[in-house]
């Protein structure tokens, strides 16, 4: 039995994880796309097959240590109809946008069922998949590069700052996370924030049901 659920939460996760990030990515080539950008159509990313958005290490990373990565989709904001600062924050919001939809169906399909009791396998894949969807998406929106809410930021900075302030730390956006994923400074900042949207999420749930 032992074994078996182990086998169950595995696979679980592995499919949870896969879906989530290629949505995620998907979103951003979809918006780009919208706003006139056909970069990622071209190179094929225009698709929920994860093994377009799969990065093996960044898949790994996060079945293994909590986080992780997919291969970023390339968006060109020169393509981009009308303001292209405004269009680069619709493309990085929504991948995080995507995944809080995700999140709150996947609870939505998860209470409607009470929990799937019988169905090992459909409950423990809803369970993980809006937590890694509400966690992926808060995550994201941490305004340190290469994540997506230094995108945002930078959207309402003015252009001479919000340039320096990319290329500045985006040097030192990678070991910046490492140091506060390591340090657990990470759950600090994320734990209250998941806590507070899944709170919210339950409390719409009450209404409906």
């Amino acid at each position: 039995m032992f074994i078996g659920n182990s086998i169950t939460s595995m696979v679980a996760t592995l499919l949870a994880v896969l879906l989530a990030i290629t949505c995620h990515e998907t979103a951003h080539g979809y918006v780009a796309y919208r706003l006139g950008d056909p970069t990622a159509k071209n190179q094929g990313r225009l698709t929920l097959n994860p093994l377009a958005h799969l990065d093996l290490v960044g898949t790994l990373m996060m079945l293994i240590a909590g986080f992780g990565w997919a291969k970023p989709v390339p968006v060109n904001p020169f393509y981009f109809k009308g303001d292209r600062t405004k269009g680069m924050m619709l493309v990085s919001i929504a991948g995080p946008l995507t995944n809080l939809v995700l999140c709150f169906l996947a609870y939505f399909i998860y209470v409607a069922g009470n929990g799937f009791g019988q169905i090992p396998f459909l409950s423990a894949f809803l369970g993980q998949f809006l937590t890694l969807n509400v966690y992926l998406a808060v995550f994201n929106l941490i305004p340190i590069p290469p994540l997506d809410g230094s995108k945002i930021l930078a959207g309402f900075l003015p252009k001479s700052v919000a340039y320096k302030y990319l290329t500045t730390i985006e040097q030192y956006g990678f070991l910046i996370l490492m140091v506060l994923i390591i340090f657990n400074i990470t759950d600090w900042i994320l734990v209250p924030i998941v806590n507070g949207i899944m709170f919210i999420f339950t409390m719409i749930l009450q209404l409906i049901f």
